[in-house]
């Protein structure tokens, strides 16, 4: 499967702010973007005029990083909103936020998307009691996603969860942290995803 195997931190300071890509490290000054904030190798360089295209483009961009997807994989995504009934861009952010690769680091068994990524690769998480190891696959309203028992003593998911105490649950997850278990309440609406993404400007920039 095709991914982006560059440096996670360069993509926040193309995008002008923080994508929170490598969990603890984007809180600390450690981060890159804290230190160098403007775009690689735009050091000194005024920066470029905003016309309509630049910021919707932009925003598609820093919307496709912080979910760590290429383009074919977005797109698709797209266009499958733009079939489904209601307003395009909240059908899109809700079939990002039901990947289980989001889900399992919206509930907190991860640092980052990209290491709940690897977490259901690996055949770490269980959805209904059934090994799930695709990480695009999406959640339904009702499912129950688990830690494995082979992997319910992995460090990386107990530091993980001490980290998630600072972040809010979404309303739409439930989580049980004692049995590293999670369910689904409810799909999303747009008002119960808290991300600063301007969708509109996406669907947009796809209806040209």
């Amino acid at each position: 499967m095709a991914r982006y195997t560059g440096a996670d931190c360069k993509l926040c300071r193309r995008e002008g702010g923080k994508l929170f890509l490598k969990g603890d490290r984007c809180y600390t000054d450690k981060c890159a973007y804290e230190r160098r904030d403007y775009a690689p190798g735009d050091a000194g360089k005024k920066r470029p005029k905003e016309s309509e295209y630049r910021i919707q483009l932009r925003e598609k961009q820093k919307t496709k990083r912080i979910y760590g997807l290429l383009e074919k994989q977005f797109r698709g995504y797209y266009e499958l909103a733009n079939r489904q009934q209601g307003v395009t861009g909240d059908n899109l952010l809700r079939i990002l936020e039901t990947r289980l690769d989001n889900v399992v680091y919206r509930l907190g068994f991860a640092k980052s998307r990209d290491e709940a990524r690897q977490q259901v690769r690996h055949g770490h998480i269980h959805v209904n009691g059934r090994r799930v190891d695709i990480p695009s696959f999406r959640v339904k309203d009702g499912d129950l996603i688990a830690v494995a028992p082979k992997a319910r003593d992995m460090l990386v998911i107990k530091t993980a969860l001490i980290s998630h105490e600072k972040n809010e649950m979404p309303n739409w997850l439930e989580v049980d942290i004692d049995k590293l278990q999670g369910s689904v309440l409810s799909l999303p609406n747009r008002d119960q995803i808290d991300m600063d993404i301007r969708e509109q400007l996406i669907v947009e920039l796809y209806s040209k």
